[in-house]
């Protein structure tokens, strides 16, 4: 899911095939009408459990060298969410869309919106407005983002590749987390190169220690809910971590008939916008330390992930899975539509060379069992 999400949908509806190998060794070429159509649709969200995905071909879209972003500071929960909504095409087809649209919120009623389009730059007017975000120099985007709840509302022109790799830097801001004095100004002259850390090290260098403790004391979790739950989500979010910022990207989910959905489960009827086979729904990104763990209260891990996940399941939303999951299979289940899934896995000889998609994307570690001793631990 992008900025861009909210005109396009999901990554997978830009993919016109997919070059696949089987568990027996097979190539197959995987389109939406060819004799692979069932895997084609099943590959989505299967996290490599299907076989081995090896090519595919993307739908592109003509772009500019800029993106001319607008940073609209807004006050009031009601108020930002409604405005995510018009501005998102959530309540009206016909509504003329940006090419870009996120928020981040930095308090249950303070956020900023930014809308982006693309863009030339021609007047030197325009060119003195040119801010290259991603330089290893350049402050923290969300903390930068951040400055606009103060100046007011802005715009700028954005190189298009800093604005792609705008996050990256303080991987939104986990970064904080690890680093807290990254984003002072000598530092970042200094050592900012250096970041992001690579994901290969990082995770060379976690222990079972540190491991348990990125559930136990962290949250990294992204979220796919429908836009009519917005504020909702904001509220229960909140009760069960205490942290901000938090990010919204509004993104198009279609119902292309529950033959070709996948394991992605259709819109419900109260979630489709008016006249369309979509319903808007968002990605609520929660990344960092819960406000207890930072004021050394009891928190845990287990209860409020667990939490989360149902309100997702009863809203008929999704959780990525590329994040910690705390669902038991049956629960599991229930957010994600196995039907398909487990007719494509046995059809294309998947079961015996790749393990089940729970299985695949579960912890390694016993979730509960840490959680319950993190808890024993705090009220000893």
């Amino acid at each position: 899911m992008t900025t861009h999400s909210h005109k396009v949908g999901l990554y997978q509806e830009t993919i016109v095939s997919y070059d696949v190998i089987l568990g027996d060794g097979t190539l197959v070429h995987a389109t939406a009408d060819n004799e692979y159509s069932d895997l084609f649709h099943c590959l989505p969200w299967s996290h490599g459990t299907l076989g081995f995905l090896v090519a595919v071909e993307l739908k592109i879209i003509p772009v500019k060298p800029y993106v001319h972003i607008r940073y609209l500071p807004v006050k009031g929960r009601d108020v930002y969410c409604n405005i995510m909504r018009d501005l998102s095409g959530a309540n009206d087809k016909t509504k003329k869309t940006a090419d870009y649209l996120e928020a981040t919120v930095f308090s249950k009623d303070r956020a900023v919106i930014m809308i982006g389009n693309f863009a030339d730059v021609n007047t030197d007017a325009d060119w003195k407005k040119i801010n290259p975000v991603s330089r290893w120099y350049k402050p923290w985007w969300f903390k930068y983002v951040e400055t606009f709840l103060r100046k007011g509302e802005g715009d700028e022109f954005i190189p298009l590749e800093d604005y792609l790799l705008r996050h990256n830097r303080a991987i939104f801001w986990v970064l904080e987390s690890m680093i807290p004095f990254a984003n002072n100004t000598v530092f970042r002259w200094l050592f900012g190169w250096l970041c992001p850390p690579k994901p290969a090290f990082l995770k060379l260098t976690t222990t079972p220690a540190i491991r348990a403790m990125t559930f136990t004391k962290q949250v990294f979790q992204d979220i796919v809910l429908p836009m009519t739950v917005l504020e909702d989500s904001i509220e229960t979010a909140e009760k069960l971590f205490d942290t901000y910022p938090v990010l919204i990207y509004p993104c198009r989910i279609y119902d292309h008939g529950r033959k070709k959905m996948g394991q992605l489960r259709p819109p419900r009827l109260d979630q489709f916008t008016p006249g369309t086979n979509y319903g808007m729904f968002y990605d609520l990104g929660v990344y960092g330390t819960p406000g207890p763990v930072k004021r050394r209260q009891k928190y845990d891990a287990v209860e409020a992930m667990r939490g989360m996940e149902k309100f997702t399941r009863d809203v008929g939303g999704y959780s990525f899975l590329y994040a910690d999951i705390f669902m038991n299979r049956s629960e599991f289940e229930e957010m994600f539509d196995l039907t398909a899934y487990e007719i494509v896995r046995k059809k294309y000889k998947a079961e015996g060379c790749f393990p089940h998609l729970y299985d695949k994307v579960r912890p390694e570690v016993d979730v509960f069992a840490i959680g319950k001793e993190y808890a024993e631990e705090y009220d000893k």
